[in-house]
């Protein structure tokens, strides 16, 4: 949490350092910065996406305004571990990032697949997600919906 307040407000998305957490058997690297407010806005990547991979511009302006959190999840970047082989998983590990964080409220954002992990973190631990932010994603499985090409899910 030391390094979570030591960021905030001096640094931008380019310039802050990487931080790591431990929890459920994973090493989480994460980078908050931004303006301090009450309710951080959490980020969930893409497939395959990592901290590194979300635009400056997007995230800087967003850290005007409040505090940002980016993380690599479960086996993914700087993070260790396995990643896991169902969304369920990946939320699982999504959730113990943030309660190692100690943080009592988010919003979440999520992009793409991070979108459906945001999803099923807010339907599992609703009194923790006070805002879902869904960006280029879709709403899950069911009728009217196309399913990925299984060679995506190989790789």
């Amino acid at each position: 949490m030391k390094n979570l307040e030591q960021n905030l407000n001096t640094f931008t998305a380019e310039t802050v350092e990487t931080s790591y957490i431990e929890a459920d058997g994973i090493r989480f690297a994460y980078r908050t910065f931004g303006k301090p407010s009450d309710v951080p806005l959490v980020f969930c990547q893409r497939f395959r996406g990592t901290i590194d991979d979300w635009d400056p511009a997007l995230i800087n302006e967003l850290a005007r305004e409040r505090t940002i959190i980016l993380f690599d999840n479960a086996g993914i970047g700087l993070s260790s571990g396995e990643t896991p082989e169902s969304f369920f998983g990946t939320a699982k590990y999504a959730y113990a990032f943030i309660r190692a964080l100690g943080l009592k409220q988010v919003d979440l954002l999520g992009f793409s697949m991070g979108g459906y992990i945001a999803q099923i973190v807010a339907l599992e631990h609703p009194d923790l997600v006070r805002r879902l932010i869904l960006a280029g994603t879709g709403g899950g499985t069911g009728e009217g919906t196309e399913a990925g090409k299984p060679e995506v899910f190989q790789v």
